[in-house]
């Protein structure tokens, strides 16, 4: 099947990556380690999946990534509203993502989106 997207977005901790920086590959957080896949999401869903999964968290950073860098491991599935996400059943290596970007909290308390992802 071919990408929706060809860059998808991780958001995770600090501790989070510097601990997959550390050992070569990252293995996603504890909701992905539960659910069995590294849960992604695109330009256009990236806003709502902070605002719902990580509202007042204020040491996260963005993590993008190339979707072709990713092979078959990669399924676009239904999830919230029936939109397809990203998920990725296996690891990726931190070298292998495009940019790593802090995701501050802006006065409002919503996290402030890098220029390329749009109006948040």
């Amino acid at each position: 099947m071919r990408a929706p997207a060809a860059t998808i977005y991780k958001i995770c901790t600090q501790a989070q990556w510097r601990d997959a920086v550390s050992e070569g590959v990252f293995r996603g957080a504890p909701v992905d380690l539960h659910d069995g896949y590294i849960h992604f999401s695109t330009a256009a869903q990236v806003v709502e999946t902070a605002a719902k999964h990580f509202a007042g968290q204020d040491d996260l950073l963005l993590i993008a990534i190339d979707t072709a860098s990713l092979g078959d491991a990669l399924r676009w599935e239904p999830s919230r509203g029936g939109d397809l996400f990203p998920h990725l059943y296996g690891t990726f290596a931190p070298d292998a993502v495009q940019s790593v970007t802090p995701l501050p909290l802006g006065a409002d308390g919503r996290h402030v989106f890098p220029e390329e992802i749009g109006e948040n």
